[in-house]
């Protein structure tokens, strides 16, 4: 059983190896990404999104409450038992709380897929072949990635990061192996080849998680992998199961948060519009999948079992301001040097077709909306560790809030202003502001009642000697740099390194 002394630093290395496994994944995905796009048009793009955040949905209603609900536990509290093996009925009451996710998701699938299918036109299902026969293969895929959950789960609490590594690096290389070669030699297939990748994905990840899973089993011999009762107590932990019941309501407003925009653009815009929209936030979002994804999770483990024990609250809101910090000094490199920048790389990855179609101008937008999603995300995570069950649910109601607002400014910006895709990254940019916003007043509110710890907004914000430097900077990139009409891989590499040239001196002279 890990000790809440040694957690930290086993956290931490778990950030690592998960912050190096987005690196090895995403760049494989990225070239895999590279090739595809020659095969694509913006219309099958949009659609692909589509299957997506349907998969997506479904595993993240069925999973992510009680993924969140477990990390919050003391893991010896999972059991009742007083005979002496209150570890081996932990490591089964956990595995007995993995199935929960299973249970949900057969429902979950059918009744999504439903939903998804009721809103398909005519015209859409002449754009995409084989969308039909993609759905359901998505939704076999969803309910394999669950059943790997209760392995899962038991290698997270025990904090054994590089289970997890090993199994989402392998199955990403494998998605990415079989899309390519299901595109190249399954042409003119719609989109099924990213059906048949992401059924791959799941498999792999269930083969590689029951095979450690059933090592473990047999080498330790205290816990089954399927439900098994627990003497002196449930077969689910109630404690657990009552604050998963309480997170369901966040869960989901957080993800129709997250994934709203996809939502609206659907409802909103045609099919190119989704796929342009799509190309932005799959390359504008790299850096925070890369990056600060990673660093999210991590932190949200980190900062519940380093306040689980008193007189921690120093060092928490150390942590945190630490973090923050650092983020709005990368933060402000992005928005000086990276809208210029973004049409250059978009046309260099992705050919200049793209760059026609509006997706170089609403990548440039999307380079002031990742400052926001990184600062956004660490903020929730220090919320979601610390937040009582009555917490829980105010957050619910302002997150309702903001799901309004977000939903007007997407329609004001989509249909009223007409600003395409472009118009959608500045409606997240609010919404992600308003977010930010109640979580700042949260933490500090939440520090102020502990005198001994403290969070200033002057602290975490870059000072001024940064935020010249950045403004300057930008304003040299903007003034000789080329980022339209430039024709050519040389052309475009030549006006790339001037970009890159500012951002060293930039980071020198910081």
């Amino acid at each position: 059983m890990t000790t809440t002394k040694d957690a930290p630093t086993r956290v931490m290395r778990g950030a690592s190896l998960l912050i190096l496994l987005q690196v090895i994944s995403r760049a494989i995905t990225f070239i895999a990404n590279q090739v595809l796009l020659r095969f694509l048009t913006a219309q099958l793009l949009g659609i692909s999104t589509q299957l997506e955040v349907y998969y997506l949905s479904v595993i993240f209603f069925a999973r992510e409450s009680l993924r969140v609900a477990i990390q919050r536990q003391d893991l010896s509290s999972l059991s009742n038992s007083k005979d002496g093996k209150t570890q081996n009925h932990a490591s089964q009451a956990i595995i007995n709380l993995g199935y929960i996710p299973i249970i949900l998701g057969i429902p979950l699938s059918v009744f999504f897929a439903y939903l998804y299918l009721s809103s398909l036109s005519s015209t859409t299902l002449s754009l995409a072949p084989n969308l039909i026969l993609s759905l359901y293969i998505y939704a076999l895929a969803s309910i394999l990635e669950l059943l790997s959950e209760p392995i899962f789960i038991l290698t997270q609490t025990r904090l054994e990061f590089s289970i997890r590594a090993r199994a989402e690096s392998t199955a990403t290389f494998l998605r990415c192996l079989f899309t390519l070669f299901s595109a190249i030699y399954l042409p003119n297939q719609g989109v099924l080849p990213f059906a048949i990748g992401q059924l791959t994905y799941a498999l792999t990840l269930l083969i590689i998680y029951l095979f450690h899973g059933s090592s473990l089993s047999r080498s330790e011999k205290n816990f089954s992998l399927f439900p098994r009762p627990i003497p002196s107590s449930p077969i689910f932990h109630p404690q657990t199961l009552t604050l998963t019941t309480s997170l369901l309501t966040q869960s989901v407003l957080k993800h129709l948060l997250t994934q709203g925009d996809t939502f609206l653009v659907t409802i909103l815009s045609s099919p190119t519009s989704q796929g342009v929209y799509a190309l932005a936030n799959n390359y504008g979002g790299l850096l925070a999948r890369l990056l600060f994804q990673p660093i999210e999770e991590s932190s949200r483990t980190y900062f519940s079992r380093l306040l689980s024990s008193p007189n921690n609250d120093k060092t928490a809101a150390q942590s945190l301001s630490t973090l923050i910090k650092l983020y709005s000094l990368l933060s402000v490199l992005i928005v000086s040097l990276g809208p210029p920048a973004a049409p250059l790389l978009l046309s260099l990855v992705a050919g200049p077709q793209w760059l026609a179609s509006g997706a170089g101008e609403c990548l440039s937008a999307y380079m002031y909306y990742i400052p926001l999603l990184a600062i956004n995300g660490i903020t929730e995570a220090f919320v979601s560790s610390v937040a009582t069950e009555r917490e829980v649910h105010k957050q619910s109601v302002w997150m309702a809030g903001f799901s309004a607002i977000f939903a007007a400014a997407g329609y004001i910006t989509l249909r009223v202003l007409d600003m395409g895709a472009t118009g959608l990254v500045w409606a997240n940019a609010i919404n992600m502001a308003c977010r930010i916003l109640w979580c700042w007043v949260f933490i500090s509110g939440w520090f102020n009642r502990n005198k001994e710890a403290g969070l200033s907004l002057n602290e975490v914000m870059p000072g001024p000697l940064g935020v010249g430097i950045a403004a300057v900077s930008g304003s040299v990139v903007r003034r000789v740099v080329r980022s339209e009409g430039v024709v050519g891989v040389k052309a475009v590499i030549m006006e790339l390194s001037k970009v890159a040239g500012v951002g060293v001196v930039f980071l020198v002279i910081l």
